[in-house]
């Protein structure tokens, strides 16, 4: 490692000295001095970060040939940095149908994913039941693809409306054939922000609940730090030391994704509460930090390129970070809040922004793992690129009382409805 320049001050001075000999053992004021760490000291702060990412997982930037699958965007549940979620009667309105969710599964299959990304807002006409039926639907028509689906905060929609425990939930859900599910819906694990961000509608400790009951159960998550609206500095080292302790305990993140802030359309921007993103200082202290902060716990640092683009994503990969995420196929959560760096990127483009940043690259699985062959082969074939993009069909009229969207079975008593699991 290289020692901390002379020029700065003292505090950074023993902030990066004490990471250099041993990033588990920083303080919490030397980790505070490193978040605001600027000039000279950031530049340090990321070379130090480069140099225990290429110590811990070496040079290769690796992705995922995957594709999301946002199956509704009708939402009530009023999260106020979110520009995602519609109502019933809005024209942009949407809920796909099981048979519609496959397809798009299938046509992912086709061009070389290994994986599908699955999220939604919390329908109020869609059962807790819905999303076992969403679960079948898939594995039925794509047998070996792998379903990273179900944010927590929709693991606590289905588990209360079916009346089940989390853990009873999550083990039907499994059997059902759900295999990882995204750690999204954290934002910043701490209440004071959740208040302002969700009115608290998931409270942390509920966040915390479900990731764990899912490892503990072998359904291991990503993790995410939404950050640059309404947080500071110490809000982001909490975050951090929060993950780290769970992953201690539990073993069950695959990686760290840094999630900045996309302002445009955000109804708590707009109301003038929150900032307008992150800065570029505040995007590398982040990123460098949660390398220092989750080695050696969590090896796997990811950048998105939906949110910072190529420049920014290859700065990040300069800064700590080893993933890039992946080709996404369709991507409208981002878009719709003000990114404007599209939806998509084709395999030799997430190659190229780890050539920019000088390193090479490889596919990888969800967990990590090397890509079939045969899968492999695919996505290179196509470059990760769909034929087509299917439409997105308006929302239909509200259903009947108790009955679901159209395309759904209409839900059943929870005892019945749920195989393998207690009411």
């Amino acid at each position: 490692s290289r020692p901390a320049p002379a020029r700065l001050d003292p505090a950074a001075r023993e902030a990066l000295a004490g990471a250099a000999e041993d990033p588990r053992r920083l303080s919490d004021a030397q980790a505070l001095a490193l978040f605001h760490a600027e000039g000279p000291a950031l530049d340090a702060l990321a070379r130090l970060a480069d140099d225990l990412r290429r110590d811990t997982v070496g040079d290769t930037v690796t992705y995922v040939v995957t594709r999301n699958i946002n199956f509704t965007n009708v939402c009530y549940t009023g999260c106020r940095f979110c520009a995602f979620a519609q109502r019933r009667t809005d024209a942009d309105a949407y809920t796909l149908s099981l048979e519609q969710i496959a397809e798009r599964a299938e046509q992912a299959w086709e061009v070389g994913a290994v994986e599908v990304c699955m999220q939604g807002g919390i329908h109020p006409d869609l059962p807790g039941t819905a999303y076992f039926d969403i679960l079948r639907a898939v594995k039925e028509r794509v047998p070996g693809i792998h379903v990273h689906a179900f944010s927590p905060m929709e693991v606590v929609n289905g588990a209360t409306r079916t009346g089940l425990s989390v853990r009873d939930w999550l083990t039907a859900a499994k059997e059902a054939g759900l295999d990882t599910i995204p750690g999204t819906a954290a934002e910043i694990l701490d209440d004071e922000v959740r208040w302002i961000l969700t009115k608290g509608k998931l409270p942390a400790d509920a966040w915390i609940e479900v990731v764990t009951t899912a490892h503990e159960l072998g359904i291991r998550s990503s993790s995410t730090m939404m950050y640059g609206h309404v947080d500071e500095p110490r809000h982001w080292l909490g975050h951090l030391r929060t993950l780290a302790r769970i992953q201690e305990r539990t073993g069950g993140f695959t990686e760290f994704v840094t999630l900045p802030f996309i302002h445009t359309n955000a109804p708590v921007y707009l109301a003038g509460i929150a900032r307008p993103g992150p800065t570029p200082r505040e995007n590398i202290a982040v990123t460098a930090m949660a390398r220092l902060l989750l080695h050696p716990l969590i090896p796997n640092i990811q950048t998105s390129w939906v949110k910072l683009g190529t420049e920014g994503a290859a700065a990040m990969l300069r800064a700590g970070a080893n993933d890039l995420g992946g080709t996404l196929m369709e991507e409208t959560i981002s878009r719709m809040a003000g990114s404007s760096y599209g939806s998509h990127r084709s395999v030799a483009e997430l190659r190229a922004i780890a050539e920019a940043a000088g390193r090479p690259s490889r596919l990888r699985t969800t967990t990590y793992g090397e890509v079939p062959a045969e899968r492999a082969e695919a996505a290179r074939a196509a470059d990760g690129r769909l034929p087509r993009l299917l439409p997105l069909l308006p929302e239909p009229g509200s259903p009947a009382p108790g009955a679901a969207p159209p395309g759904f079975p209409a839900p059943a008593h929870a005892a019945t409805a749920v195989p393998g699991a207690e009411a």
